[in-house]
Protein backbone atom coordinates (compact mmCIF):
# COMPACT_ATOMS: atom_id res chain seq x y z
CA UNK A 1 0.00 0.00 0.00
CA UNK A 2 1.21 3.50 -0.79
CA UNK A 3 -0.12 7.04 -0.61
CA UNK A 4 -0.23 8.91 -3.92
CA UNK A 5 -1.46 12.28 -5.21
CA UNK A 6 -4.20 12.34 -7.83
CA UNK A 7 -5.46 15.41 -9.71
CA UNK A 8 -9.18 15.15 -10.44
CA UNK A 9 -12.06 17.58 -11.00
CA UNK A 10 -9.76 20.54 -10.35
CA UNK A 11 -8.65 19.23 -6.93
CA UNK A 12 -5.59 17.44 -5.59
CA UNK A 13 -6.55 14.22 -3.78
CA UNK A 14 -4.52 12.33 -1.19
CA UNK A 15 -5.14 8.65 -2.02
CA UNK A 16 -4.17 5.33 -0.45
CA UNK A 17 -3.52 2.83 -3.26
CA UNK A 18 -3.30 -0.95 -3.05
CA UNK A 19 -2.78 -3.41 -5.89
CA UNK A 20 -1.86 -2.85 -9.51
CA UNK A 21 -4.47 -4.72 -11.55
CA UNK A 22 -6.54 -3.43 -14.47
CA UNK A 23 -9.82 -3.58 -12.55
CA UNK A 24 -10.52 -0.46 -10.49
CA UNK A 25 -12.10 -0.10 -7.04
CA UNK A 26 -12.84 3.29 -5.51
CA UNK A 27 -13.60 3.37 -1.77
CA UNK A 28 -15.31 6.45 -0.30
CA UNK A 29 -15.18 7.17 3.44
CA UNK A 30 -17.65 8.90 5.72
CA UNK A 31 -17.73 11.50 8.51
CA UNK A 32 -15.58 12.01 10.55
CA UNK A 33 -13.40 9.33 9.01
CA UNK A 34 -10.75 9.39 6.28
CA UNK A 35 -9.13 7.08 3.77
CA UNK A 36 -7.68 5.29 6.80
CA UNK A 37 -11.10 3.73 7.50
CA UNK A 38 -10.58 1.32 4.55
CA UNK A 39 -7.21 -0.03 5.74
CA UNK A 40 -8.62 -3.54 6.28
CA UNK A 41 -10.53 -3.68 2.97
CA UNK A 42 -7.95 -2.45 0.45
CA UNK A 43 -6.00 -5.76 0.49
CA UNK A 44 -9.19 -7.68 -0.38
CA UNK A 45 -9.35 -5.83 -3.69
CA UNK A 46 -5.61 -5.98 -4.36
CA UNK A 47 -5.67 -9.76 -3.93
CA UNK A 48 -8.36 -9.99 -6.63
CA UNK A 49 -6.58 -8.09 -9.35
CA UNK A 50 -7.81 -4.59 -8.62
CA UNK A 51 -6.06 -1.30 -8.31
CA UNK A 52 -7.91 0.07 -5.29
CA UNK A 53 -7.99 3.74 -4.33
CA UNK A 54 -9.20 5.11 -1.00
CA UNK A 55 -9.08 8.91 -1.31
CA UNK A 56 -9.44 11.52 1.36
CA UNK A 57 -12.54 13.28 0.07
CA UNK A 58 -12.55 17.03 -0.57
CA UNK A 59 -12.01 18.92 2.67
CA UNK A 60 -10.39 15.94 4.43
CA UNK A 61 -6.73 15.30 5.29
CA UNK A 62 -4.31 16.71 2.72
CA UNK A 63 -6.86 16.73 -0.10
CA UNK A 64 -7.78 20.19 -1.42
CA UNK A 65 -10.10 22.05 0.95
CA UNK A 66 -12.32 24.45 -1.06
CA UNK A 67 -13.73 27.40 0.85
CA UNK A 68 -17.48 27.93 1.20
CA UNK A 69 -20.30 25.47 1.75
CA UNK A 70 -21.51 25.79 -1.86
CA UNK A 71 -18.41 23.82 -2.90
CA UNK A 72 -19.67 20.77 -0.98
CA UNK A 73 -22.99 20.07 -2.68
CA UNK A 74 -23.67 16.56 -3.91
CA UNK A 75 -23.22 17.71 -7.50
CA UNK A 76 -19.60 18.67 -6.77
CA UNK A 77 -18.99 15.55 -4.69
CA UNK A 78 -20.36 13.21 -7.35
CA UNK A 79 -18.25 14.99 -9.97
CA UNK A 80 -15.21 14.23 -7.79
CA UNK A 81 -15.99 10.52 -8.14
CA UNK A 82 -16.25 10.85 -11.92
CA UNK A 83 -12.99 12.79 -11.95
CA UNK A 84 -11.18 10.13 -9.92
CA UNK A 85 -12.37 7.39 -12.28
CA UNK A 86 -11.19 9.47 -15.25
CA UNK A 87 -7.83 9.98 -13.53
CA UNK A 88 -7.48 6.22 -13.05
CA UNK A 89 -8.20 5.71 -16.76
CA UNK A 90 -5.53 8.27 -17.62
CA UNK A 91 -3.07 6.19 -15.56
CA UNK A 92 -3.84 3.06 -17.57
CA UNK A 93 -6.30 1.43 -15.15
CA UNK A 94 -8.81 0.51 -17.81
CA UNK A 95 -10.84 -2.36 -16.35
CA UNK A 96 -14.37 -2.33 -14.91
CA UNK A 97 -15.14 -0.14 -11.90
CA UNK A 98 -16.44 -1.20 -8.48
CA UNK A 99 -17.62 1.63 -6.23
CA UNK A 100 -17.54 1.03 -2.46
CA UNK A 101 -18.83 3.53 0.06
CA UNK A 102 -19.84 4.12 3.67
CA UNK A 103 -21.79 6.88 5.47
CA UNK A 104 -21.27 10.24 3.66
CA UNK A 105 -19.24 8.43 1.05
CA UNK A 106 -22.36 6.35 0.58
CA UNK A 107 -24.55 9.40 0.01
CA UNK A 108 -22.11 10.54 -2.66
CA UNK A 109 -21.97 7.07 -4.19
CA UNK A 110 -25.78 6.77 -4.38
CA UNK A 111 -25.93 10.15 -6.15
CA UNK A 112 -23.17 9.12 -8.55
CA UNK A 113 -24.64 5.70 -9.33
CA UNK A 114 -28.24 6.88 -9.75
CA UNK A 115 -27.13 9.62 -12.14
CA UNK A 116 -25.10 7.13 -14.17
CA UNK A 117 -22.12 9.50 -14.39
CA UNK A 118 -19.74 6.63 -15.25
CA UNK A 119 -20.38 2.90 -15.85
CA UNK A 120 -20.09 0.64 -12.81
CA UNK A 121 -19.62 -3.11 -12.76
CA UNK A 122 -20.48 -3.51 -9.06
CA UNK A 123 -21.65 -1.31 -6.20
CA UNK A 124 -21.04 -1.99 -2.48
CA UNK A 125 -22.76 0.25 0.07
CA UNK A 126 -22.28 0.14 3.85
CA UNK A 127 -24.66 1.73 6.36
CA UNK A 128 -26.12 4.39 4.10
CA UNK A 129 -29.68 3.92 2.85
CA UNK A 130 -31.02 4.68 -0.58
CA UNK A 131 -31.71 8.46 -0.75
CA UNK A 132 -35.45 7.97 -1.26
CA UNK A 133 -35.68 5.91 1.92
CA UNK A 134 -33.45 8.30 3.85
CA UNK A 135 -35.61 11.25 2.78
CA UNK A 136 -38.72 9.39 3.87
CA UNK A 137 -37.08 8.41 7.14
CA UNK A 138 -36.37 12.02 8.04
CA UNK A 139 -40.12 12.59 8.13
CA UNK A 140 -40.43 10.16 11.04
CA UNK A 141 -39.68 11.12 14.63
CA UNK A 142 -37.52 8.07 15.38
CA UNK A 143 -35.04 8.92 12.64
CA UNK A 144 -35.18 12.67 13.31
CA UNK A 145 -34.20 11.94 16.90
CA UNK A 146 -31.24 9.86 15.74
CA UNK A 147 -30.24 12.60 13.29
CA UNK A 148 -30.24 15.51 15.76
CA UNK A 149 -26.53 16.12 15.16
CA UNK A 150 -27.11 16.94 11.48
CA UNK A 151 -29.13 19.97 12.48
CA UNK A 152 -26.69 20.97 15.22
CA UNK A 153 -24.01 21.00 12.52
CA UNK A 154 -25.91 23.76 10.69
CA UNK A 155 -24.94 26.27 13.42
CA UNK A 156 -21.93 28.46 12.52
CA UNK A 157 -18.60 27.88 14.40
CA UNK A 158 -20.10 26.16 17.49
CA UNK A 159 -19.79 22.59 16.14
CA UNK A 160 -16.17 23.28 15.15
CA UNK A 161 -15.46 24.50 18.67
CA UNK A 162 -17.15 21.52 20.32
CA UNK A 163 -15.46 18.92 18.12
CA UNK A 164 -11.97 20.42 18.35
CA UNK A 165 -11.76 20.88 22.14
CA UNK A 166 -9.21 18.87 24.13
CA UNK A 167 -7.36 17.67 21.06
CA UNK A 168 -10.58 16.72 19.22
CA UNK A 169 -11.55 14.33 22.03
CA UNK A 170 -15.15 14.38 20.77
CA UNK A 171 -14.03 12.96 17.43
CA UNK A 172 -12.54 9.96 19.20
CA UNK A 173 -15.68 9.53 21.28
CA UNK A 174 -17.84 9.45 18.15
CA UNK A 175 -16.08 6.20 17.23
CA UNK A 176 -15.36 4.40 20.46
CA UNK A 177 -18.63 5.46 22.12
CA UNK A 178 -20.71 3.36 19.72
CA UNK A 179 -18.29 0.68 18.53
CA UNK A 180 -19.06 -3.00 19.13
CA UNK A 181 -15.43 -4.12 19.11
CA UNK A 182 -13.90 -1.22 21.00
CA UNK A 183 -10.53 -2.93 20.74
CA UNK A 184 -10.58 -2.05 17.03
CA UNK A 185 -10.40 1.62 18.00
CA UNK A 186 -7.25 1.87 20.13
CA UNK A 187 -5.64 5.25 20.88
CA UNK A 188 -3.47 5.22 17.75
CA UNK A 189 -6.53 4.73 15.49
CA UNK A 190 -8.46 7.50 17.24
CA UNK A 191 -5.40 9.75 17.04
CA UNK A 192 -5.37 9.39 13.24
CA UNK A 193 -8.90 10.77 12.97
CA UNK A 194 -8.31 13.43 15.61
CA UNK A 195 -5.15 14.62 13.88
CA UNK A 196 -6.98 14.98 10.57
CA UNK A 197 -9.85 16.89 12.19
CA UNK A 198 -7.42 19.36 13.80
CA UNK A 199 -5.81 20.42 10.51
CA UNK A 200 -6.53 24.10 9.83
CA UNK A 201 -9.98 24.43 8.27
CA UNK A 202 -10.61 20.67 8.23
CA UNK A 203 -13.62 20.58 10.53
CA UNK A 204 -15.36 23.32 8.57
CA UNK A 205 -14.75 21.40 5.35
CA UNK A 206 -16.07 18.20 6.92
CA UNK A 207 -19.16 19.91 8.35
CA UNK A 208 -19.89 21.61 5.05
CA UNK A 209 -21.13 18.25 3.76
CA UNK A 210 -24.05 18.66 6.17
CA UNK A 211 -24.43 22.39 5.71
CA UNK A 212 -24.59 22.21 1.93
CA UNK A 213 -26.93 19.22 1.62
CA UNK A 214 -29.08 18.58 4.69
CA UNK A 215 -32.32 20.44 5.29
CA UNK A 216 -35.21 19.47 7.56
CA UNK A 217 -38.12 18.30 5.36
CA UNK A 218 -41.27 20.39 5.80
CA UNK A 219 -44.67 18.68 5.91
CA UNK A 220 -46.23 19.24 2.53
CA UNK A 221 -42.98 20.76 1.25
CA UNK A 222 -41.02 19.96 -1.88
CA UNK A 223 -40.97 16.25 -2.61
CA UNK A 224 -38.06 14.29 -3.95
CA UNK A 225 -38.21 14.00 -7.74
CA UNK A 226 -38.58 10.55 -9.30
CA UNK A 227 -35.41 8.48 -8.95
CA UNK A 228 -34.51 5.77 -11.49
CA UNK A 229 -34.09 2.20 -10.37
CA UNK A 230 -30.47 1.14 -9.98
CA UNK A 231 -29.68 -1.97 -12.01
CA UNK A 232 -25.97 -2.27 -11.15
CA UNK A 233 -25.25 -5.47 -9.14
CA UNK A 234 -25.32 -4.15 -5.58
CA UNK A 235 -24.34 -5.44 -2.14
CA UNK A 236 -25.57 -3.62 0.96
CA UNK A 237 -23.88 -4.44 4.28
CA UNK A 238 -25.60 -3.04 7.35
CA UNK A 239 -24.49 -2.99 10.99
CA UNK A 240 -27.75 -3.29 12.92
CA UNK A 241 -26.52 -1.44 16.03
CA UNK A 242 -26.23 1.84 14.12
CA UNK A 243 -26.98 4.72 16.50
CA UNK A 244 -27.39 7.22 13.64
CA UNK A 245 -29.34 5.32 10.96
CA UNK A 246 -32.10 2.88 11.81
CA UNK A 247 -32.33 -0.53 10.15
CA UNK A 248 -35.85 0.37 9.06
CA UNK A 249 -34.31 2.72 6.49
CA UNK A 250 -33.32 -0.37 4.49
CA UNK A 251 -36.92 -1.63 4.17
CA UNK A 252 -38.02 -1.20 0.57
CA UNK A 253 -34.54 -1.09 -0.93
CA UNK A 254 -35.28 -4.14 -3.08
CA UNK A 255 -37.98 -2.23 -4.96
CA UNK A 256 -35.52 0.57 -5.78
CA UNK A 257 -32.50 -1.65 -6.52
CA UNK A 258 -33.79 -4.86 -8.13
CA UNK A 259 -31.65 -7.86 -7.31
CA UNK A 260 -29.77 -6.19 -4.46
CA UNK A 261 -28.12 -8.45 -1.89
CA UNK A 262 -28.54 -7.18 1.70
CA UNK A 263 -26.60 -8.61 4.62
CA UNK A 264 -27.20 -7.53 8.20
CA UNK A 265 -24.60 -7.71 10.97
CA UNK A 266 -26.37 -8.03 14.34
CA UNK A 267 -24.81 -6.02 17.14
CA UNK A 268 -22.38 -4.20 14.83
CA UNK A 269 -22.23 -0.41 14.88
CA UNK A 270 -22.38 2.26 12.18
CA UNK A 271 -18.59 1.90 11.79
CA UNK A 272 -19.24 -1.47 10.23
CA UNK A 273 -16.08 -2.08 8.16
CA UNK A 274 -13.86 -1.13 11.10
CA UNK A 275 -16.04 -2.70 13.80
CA UNK A 276 -16.29 -6.10 12.07
CA UNK A 277 -13.59 -6.11 9.37
CA UNK A 278 -13.24 -9.88 9.03
CA UNK A 279 -17.00 -10.36 8.55
CA UNK A 280 -17.28 -7.46 6.11
CA UNK A 281 -14.25 -8.64 4.14
CA UNK A 282 -15.67 -12.16 3.77
CA UNK A 283 -18.90 -10.73 2.38
CA UNK A 284 -17.11 -8.38 0.00
CA UNK A 285 -14.80 -11.15 -1.21
CA UNK A 286 -17.74 -13.44 -2.01
CA UNK A 287 -19.53 -10.66 -3.89
CA UNK A 288 -16.44 -9.80 -5.94
CA UNK A 289 -15.82 -13.47 -6.70
CA UNK A 290 -19.38 -14.04 -7.88
CA UNK A 291 -20.12 -16.45 -5.03
CA UNK A 292 -23.26 -16.33 -2.85
CA UNK A 293 -22.70 -13.74 -0.15
CA UNK A 294 -22.80 -15.50 3.24
CA UNK A 295 -25.03 -14.38 6.07
CA UNK A 296 -23.33 -13.19 9.24
CA UNK A 297 -24.46 -16.32 11.10
CA UNK A 298 -22.88 -18.56 8.44
CA UNK A 299 -19.54 -16.81 8.92
CA UNK A 300 -19.73 -17.41 12.67
CA UNK A 301 -20.12 -21.13 12.04
CA UNK A 302 -17.19 -21.26 9.60
CA UNK A 303 -14.93 -19.15 11.82
CA UNK A 304 -14.72 -16.30 9.27
CA UNK A 305 -16.58 -13.79 11.44
CA UNK A 306 -15.03 -11.38 13.90
CA UNK A 307 -14.71 -12.60 17.45
CA UNK A 308 -17.54 -11.41 19.72
CA UNK A 309 -16.70 -8.34 21.80
CA UNK A 310 -15.66 -8.85 25.42
CA UNK A 311 -18.50 -8.58 27.91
Amino acid sequence: METIRVSANGLDFEVDQAGSGEKFALLLHGFPESKYSWRAQLPVFAERGYTAWAPNLRGYGLTTRPQGRSNYTLDHLADDVAGLIDAARARGITGPVTLVAHDWGGAIAWAFALRGLRPLEKFIILNMPHPVLFFQGLRRFAQLRRSWYMFFFQIPWLPEFALSRDGAAAIGQIFVGHARNKGNFPPDVLAEYQRNALRPGALTGMLNYYRANIRLPRPGGTRMPPVPKLTVPTLMIWGEADAALGKELTVGTEALVPGITIRYLPGVSHWVQQDAPQTVNAMIAAFLDGRPVPEAADLVHTGEADAPPPR
